[in-house]
């Protein structure tokens, strides 16, 4: 059975993510908030993997690149929202959530697992879309040949 693409280069991007973070918990640097922002490197990885194979295969079309751009980083963003989810509740649940910076985005420092949760889902999906329009403006050129006029 062959996986698709976006599963592929999602689960690569679930996997950065989690060793990414595993790191950080490891070295005590996971209450910065700014250090949690560089996860985006290993979003735009994985979508200019999937991007650059839909070319290399022929897949011609802004769209339809477009769409497996987006579906490769909401796959890789919901495998990772539900590894933390999985990952507070080893930790100790509210408890280890405490621990965590006060500078979320979505509920500050009072956040349940799920709302915190929640809240990273909705952060997750925008920075989703941004990164796949961002990079289709940089694919725009090479996946749809347009008709110049003279």
């Amino acid at each position: 059975m062959k996986l698709s693409r976006e599963f592929t280069n999602g689960f690569i991007i679930f996997i950065g993510i989690g060793v990414y973070f595993l790191i950080m918990d490891y070295l005590g640097l996971s209450k910065h908030f700014y250090l949690r922002v560089l996860n985006v490197f290993i979003v735009v990885f994985g979508v200019n993997r999937t991007i650059s194979q839909n070319y290399n295969a022929g897949v011609r079309g802004y769209n339809t690149n477009l769409v497996a751009a987006i579906i490769t980083s909401l796959i890789g963003a919901v495998l990772s929202i539900a590894g933390l989810l999985t990952f507070i509740y080893f930790k100790g649940g509210e408890n280890y959530l405490e621990s965590l910076s006060e500078e979320f985005l979505f509920a500050g420092g009072n956040a349940s697992m799920y709302t915190y949760c929640i809240g990273l889902l909705f952060e997750s999906v925008a920075a989703s879309l941004i990164v796949s329009f961002c990079l289709m403006q940089f694919w725009k050129t090479k996946v749809e040949k347009i008709n110049s006029v003279n």
